[in-house]
């Protein structure tokens, strides 16, 4: 695993996600139909040495295959998921989840992360599109943003399960102290948009909290071509911990 996508306690869980995708398709060659969904469960935080891959035989049924995955690290599972493939068909087309009214990434003004908490954040250019910013102390639990590779790697399904993790916990917006919030689980269900080919430059990110209690985060994100086309939506079970302590919380953003 590479080490320049670390987070908060391991490696990054959209970058981790992204990987089992590729190496569910490098281990089963038959399946070529385009990926669907994905889910990941994080049995335990990912370190940065090889992580290993065992899987079933695609169950394939007419239109569709599924496989399932489990990640090794030294010899320990630590991750465990599901990929569904499925061809494009004829059917009723409808646009329910369009991007926000937001400048353009050009109109917008860079964010650094703090390098303690979000490590991984130096492969990648953000750009807040509103006025929402992690720990800020604003009153919506919500970010927006433009993201970009900066090796500019074309977006495909695996970066764009990248993408739909990259922005903080969108609880951060409403917070001025960082805190751990881990993804437990996380599905992504992309769109036919992705058919074609990947996207490339941009994307717009949105983050948002749905509902946070007992110790836990519900939050749902959707990722947009440059053009505004819905790549993928995504849902996260995050577990919601005590703050940081006072050495690493000073770590600030700067814009």
């Amino acid at each position: 695993m590479d080490p320049r996508w670390w987070s908060f306690e391991g490696t990054h869980g959209g970058w981790v996600a992204g990987a089992a995708l590729t190496a569910v398709r490098d281990a089963f060659a038959g399946v070529h139909r385009p990926v669907r969904s994905l889910t990941t469960h994080y049995l335990t935080p990912v370190g940065t040495g090889p992580l290993r891959f065992s899987g079933t035989a695609p169950a394939t049924g007419r239109r569709t295959a599924t496989c399932l995955f489990t990640g090794h690290q030294d010899g320990e599972p630590v991750v465990l998921g599901s990929a569904l493939f499925g061809p494009a068909r004829g059917g009723p087309a409808h646009t329910g989840l369009t991007a926000p009214e937001v400048p353009g990434p050009d109109d917008c003004v860079p964010v650094d992360l703090p390098a303690e908490l979000a490590l991984f954040a130096r492969q990648l250019e953000i750009r807040p599109a509103t006025a929402d910013l992690p720990l800020a102390g604003g009153p919506r639990a919500v970010l927006v943003a433009w993201v970009r590779f900066r090796d500019d790697r074309p977006v495909d399904a695996a970066a764009v399960a990248t993408l739909a993790d990259v922005l903080p916990p969108a609880l951060y917006a409403r917070w001025r102290t960082p805190r751990p919030v881990p993804t437990a689980e996380m599905t992504v269900h992309f769109t036919d948009a992705l058919d074609d080919g990947p996207a490339h430059g941009w994307s717009l990110v949105r983050i948002r909290t749905d509902h946070a209690g007992g110790g836990w985060a519900l939050d749902d994100s959707a990722v947009w071509s440059a053009e505004g086309r819905l790549l993928a939506a995504a849902r996260q079970a995050r577990v919601v911990r005590d703050p940081v302590t006072p050495q690493t919380a000073a770590g600030t953003m700067n814009s």
